[in-house]
């Protein structure tokens, strides 16, 4: 399984099992670079050839005592050197293309829906290291050739070793049960939205996400998320590869509102991730409220000073039937709330702070925060 998007005229980049591999310039004079060997193919009509721009040096051409021209070897030297340049440029336009693909590929990733854990099966008694035990203290004193009594002691230790055996096999057992009765109710606490229980199974889920993600209450089916997500700069690179006129790889400015979606694209993609997960580990919520907040640095006093950029909620239900392979993020988003609060800037789309004087409930929410801790 894999997928194809194509960023720029002549750049497109491929996801496989194999890993990604970005492709810059036209079928004539193409050069490929990521997962495999950096290569370049060419092809006019339906025939094409490819060839690798690694391994061993080549051997010339030329007979041992031939001397190249000082003119046919600064023409060699020319044409290495911009071969070096195409494949430098190529493989920094792979790059790139990594950066905007893990941008439009955020929210695709899968949750495995929660079900009821299952406490795992003891492991039986290391019968043959009790009775290892029980031998060495059946035959202590019991010279080597009193066979009889060496027998009788040796039956002693296995009848000891079986009771043994099984009073620890009881033990464990009885553990499992004790186990098994604590994951039924914390379960059955989470189907049925404890508050306490439902946030420490978020924070436990949210402790691996790259932007970091708190659950901060839960009112009825209803839970209440913050994620912080960094700056544009931060996340979206400045460049975009592409291809000149003549076909070459080149890496040109974004321009500002092209870089405003795609960091429109990495907020919206945090946010489907992170209520993705949360439906998925807590079955029972149906709907999820997101506030994002953008850390701007530390006030004098040195606390954090957040911005808050976006307000969503969205129900399950609303999910279903999402093409989660083919939709965007930023569509998605839009398609399936029930609520959304932003402040984009009206010529380039730039997501602005939003005024929290005319929403205190909102505020409340950030206010419940603890910043520092997911800071950390």
């Amino acid at each position: 399984m894999g997928f194809s998007i194509k960023l720029a005229p002549g750049v497109r980049i491929r996801a496989s099992s194999r890993g990604i591999r970005t492709s810059v310039g036209p079928r004539v004079a193409r050069v490929h670079v990521g997962a495999g060997r950096t290569g370049v193919s060419t092809g006019i009509g339906p025939v094409g050839f490819y060839s690798s721009l690694g391994g061993g040096a080549r051997r010339s051409s030329r007979s041992r005592g031939a001397t190249p021209s000082t003119a046919a070897y600064q023409r060699q030297l020319a044409a290495q050197q911009r071969q070096a340049a195409q494949v430098q440029r190529a493989e920094e336009a792979q790059r790139l293309a990594q950066a905007f693909l893990r941008i439009l590929a955020l929210h695709r990733v899968e949750f495995p829906t929660a079900t009821r854990p299952i406490a795992p099966p003891p492991a039986p008694p290391d019968r043959a290291s009790i009775y290892k035990h029980y031998e060495q203290h059946a035959l202590a004193g019991i010279g080597l050739f009193d066979r009889s009594k060496r027998a009788a002691a040796k039956q002693q230790a296995a009848q000891w070793t079986e009771a043994e055996t099984q009073r620890q096999w009881a033990d464990r057992l009885q553990q499992q049960a004790a186990w098994q009765q604590h994951l039924d109710l914390r379960w059955q606490q989470l189907c049925a939205n404890n508050p306490d229980v439902v946030i420490e199974t978020l924070e436990e889920a949210f402790e691996d996400n790259e932007a970091p993600s708190a659950a901060v209450g839960v009112t009825g089916s209803e839970v209440s998320l913050v994620v912080l997500v960094p700056g544009v700069d931060q996340v979206v690179p400045d460049r975009m590869p592409t291809t000149t006129q003549a076909g070459n790889p080149s890496l040109r400015k974004l321009p500002q509102r092209d870089r405003s979606d795609y960091y429109k694209q990495f907020i919206s993609g945090q946010i489907l991730v992170t209520i993705r997960e949360a439906l998925a580990v807590a079955p029972a919520i149906e709907s999820a409220r997101v506030a994002v907040l953008r850390h701007d640095g530390a006030d004098s006093y040195g606390r954090p000073r957040m911005s808050c950029l976006l307000a969503v909620k969205i129900h399950r239900s609303a999910l279903n039937g999402v093409r989660w392979d083919t939709a965007d993020a930023v569509a998605i988003v839009n398609d399936t709330n029930s609520e959304l609060l932003q402040n984009p800037r009206p010529r380039t789309g730039d997501p602005q702070p939003l005024n929290l004087a005319a929403e205190p409930e909102l505020a409340a929410l950030i206010n419940a925060v603890d910043l520092t801790d997911l800071l950390q």
